[in-house]
C-alpha cells in the first residue's frame, strides 16, 4: 500500500471538503431556497413583487416607489403623489439613501445673485427651507393651508423663518443686530418681521460671515398641526418608500377625483382598500401603497 506524503494527504482532504461545501452550498442549498420560493405565498416575493396593469405589463414593484410627474418633473394632477425622494433624481434603486439632514438643518447656503440656486452648485437649502418650500407648494396645489410653524411665505414660496441674532454679550445681553439668515437681499422687499428685541430686521447679504450669531428659528402663527401631513414634506430613509399616510391620501382624493371627472367617494373607497394596517396591529402606522393604489386607480378610472 502506498501512503502518501504528509503534505499530499493534508491538500487532498482539503480538496475533498471543497467538493462536498461547493456542492450543499452552491449546489443543493440556492436549489432548496428557490423550490422554497415558488410555494404559494412566497412565489410573489420572490418575483420582485412585480405590478402589472391590466394589458398585463410590468409597470412597477410594490416595493419602490416612483415619482408621478410630466417631463418637466411637474407633479401629474390625476394621479397621487407619492412622498419626496432623496434617492438620485428620485425614487433610484441604485442611489437608496437619505438627505443626512437633520433637525439643526435650518439655514440655508445661499446662491451667488449672479448664478442663482441653479447656477450655484456652493449653495444649498436646509432640511426647514424644503420642508417649507414643499408644504406650501402642496397647499396651494390641494387649496388647503400649507403654512407650517417656523415657515415664511418669502418670493413665491417659503423658507425656513430664521434669524441671525447679535447680541452684546455673545450669547447674552441685549439684541444689537438680527438677520433673516434665509432671505437673501434683493429676492425679497422686505424680512418676514420688521423687529426682533428692539433691532431692525435685515435681509441677509450675499457672503457675509454669520457665524457669530445665535441662529434663532421663530415660530409664527401658524397651527400646531398642519394640514399638509409630515410625510408629505419628507422623505423616507430609504428614498424607495411606496407608502404615504392615509391622511395624505385622503388629501389627494378631491384633486384626483375632479381630474378624472371621477366621484370623490369613490376615490376615497380605493384609498381604503389600499391602506395597510399596523404589523400585528400595534407596530408601525397605516400606509398606503401610491404605486399600487394609482394602478388600480387607472383600471377604476380610466382617463379619457
Amino acid at each position: 500500500m502506498i501512503r502518501l506524503p504528509r503534505w499530499a494527504s493534508r491538500h487532498l482532504a482539503a480538496l475533498r471538503a471543497l467538493a462536498v461545501l461547493t456542492v450543499v452550498t452552491g449546489v443543493l442549498y440556492p436549489l432548496a431556497v428557490l423550490a422554497a420560493a415558488q410555494l404559494p405565498g412566497l412565489d410573489d416575493q420572490a418575483e420582485g413583487s412585480l405590478i402589472y396593469d391590466s394589458d398585463g405589463d410590468v409597470v412597477g414593484s410594490s416595493l419602490i416607489g416612483q415619482s408621478f410627474t410630466d417631463g418637466d418633473g411637474e407633479a401629474l394632477l390625476e394621479y397621487f403623489q407619492p412622498r419626496p425622494s432623496a434617492a438620485g433624481d428620485g425614487y433610484d434603486p441604485l442611489a437608496s439613501g437619505a438627505s443626512n439632514l437633520g433637525p439643526e438643518s435650518v439655514v440655508d447656503a445661499l446662491p451667488d445673485p449672479a448664478l442663482g440656486w441653479d447656477g450655484d452648485e456652493n449653495a444649498a437649502k436646509s432640511l426647514l427651507t424644503q420642508v417649507c418650500e414643499r408644504s406650501f407648494a402642496i397647499g396651494e396645489r390641494e387649496g388647503v393651508d400649507g403654512s407650517r410653524p417656523y415657515c415664511t411665505p418669502s418670493g413665491g414660496t417659503a423658507v425656513g423663518a430664521v434669524l441671525g441674532v447679535y447680541r452684546s454679550e455673545g450669547t447674552s445681553g441685549e439684541v444689537v443686530r438680527a438677520v433673516s439668515l434665509n432671505e437673501e437681499c434683493g429676492t425679497v422687499e422686505a424680512p418676514f418681521i420688521a423687529a426682533y428685541g428692539g433691532a431692525r430686521v435685515e435681509c441677509a447679504a450675499y457672503g457675509e460671515d454669520h457665524s457669530a450669531a445665535v441662529v434663532t428659528p421663530i415660530r409664527g402663527e401658524a397651527p400646531a398641526e398642519p394640514a399638509v401631513p409630515a410625510d408629505a414634506v419628507t422623505a423616507s430613509g430609504s428614498g424607495l418608500d411606496p407608502h404615504i399616510s392615509p391622511a395624505y391620501a385622503e388629501l389627494q382624493a378631491a384633486r384626483v377625483a375632479a381630474e378624472r371627472g371621477a366621484d370623490e367617494r369613490a376615490v376615497l373607497q380605493l384609498v381604503e382598500e389600499h391602506t395597510t394596517g399596523r404589523f400585528l396591529g400595534f407596530m408601525g402606522e397605516p400606509a398606503v401603497n401610491v404605486v399600487e393604489l394609482n394602478v388600480d386607480l387607472d383600471r377604476a378610472f380610466p382617463l379619457t
